[in-house]
């Protein structure tokens, strides 16, 4: 007889395990998974090319965003990272990944950028609480499970300075990700390749934060210095200030 649940993070963890091992890129081993999605550097996946999202180059552009403290979630091999690097960001990068993160480490030595990459799980690593001024996401929260939408949060609250920002890229529903129910995933006992998600969906789980920007990625020429793809949903916004 198995009684294990007395607080929190033992209920996060009974969810986890309700979806089968290998049912996705969340449960089970997750890092073996991407070690080997992307231990084959020249297939014909449109965001290992070393160019940022044109979203993140616009925030920039515009001056929506500049430079200070900033940590990308699910880096991969660190385009995104690199390109805050190098326009003056002081820049942390995790992913569950060694392949992606030591593919990122190549790539932020051949172009002279500085950034510190972390391998591991972004909720549990070591990062300095209250650090950062801009928390950049392309394609992380829509391979987390429902339950660890509450993860995702705490994780903002622990390192995203009041009045910093929350810049996300995510599958948009009506063109990539599953749209089943939160429960259903949970009955099926997996995440059907990632969640899609409405610009109404994102303003309710983050509707204590202001919304700055909202709106469908831009697509990009293969040949062009941007990434973008049409079913991906781009989201900008800022945490309150103190008081």
């Amino acid at each position: 007889m198995d009684r294990t649940i007395r607080s929190v993070d033992d209920v996060m963890h009974l969810l986890d395990r309700l979806f089968a091992p290998d049912a996705d890129r969340w449960t089970g081993d997750a890092s073996t998974w991407w070690d080997g999605f992307y231990a084959d550097r020249s297939k014909p996946v449109p965001f290992f090319a070393t160019k940022p999202d044109e979203s993140l180059a616009s925030y920039l552009d515009r001056g929506l965003l500049t430079p200070g403290r900033a940590l990308d979630l699910g880096c991969g091999p660190g385009r995104n990272a690199i390109h805050l690097a190098s326009l003056g960001f002081e820049v942390d990068a995790v992913d569950l990944s060694s392949t992606a993160v030591a593919w990122g480490e190549e790539r932020a030595r051949e172009a002279g950028a500085d950034v510190r990459f972390h391998c591991g799980d972004a909720f549990t690593a070591e990062l300095e609480l209250g650090r950062y001024d801009l928390v950049y996401d392309s394609g992380c929260l829509h391979h987390l499970p429902p339950h660890r939408r509450v993860s995702y949060r705490d994780l903002l609250d622990r390192v995203l300075v009041p009045g910093g920002h929350l810049a996300l890229t995510c599958f948009a529903a009506g063109a990539m990700g599953s749209e089943l129910p939160d429960d259903e995933f949970y009955r099926e006992g997996r995440l059907h390749g990632g969640l899609a998600y409405t610009p109404d969906a994102l303003r309710w789980i983050f509707s204590d934060y202001t919304e700055v920007e909202m709106r469908r990625m831009e697509e990009q020429p293969p040949d062009g210095p941007l990434f973008g793809l049409p079913f991906l949903l781009s989201a900008l916004f800022r945490r309150p200030t103190a008081g």
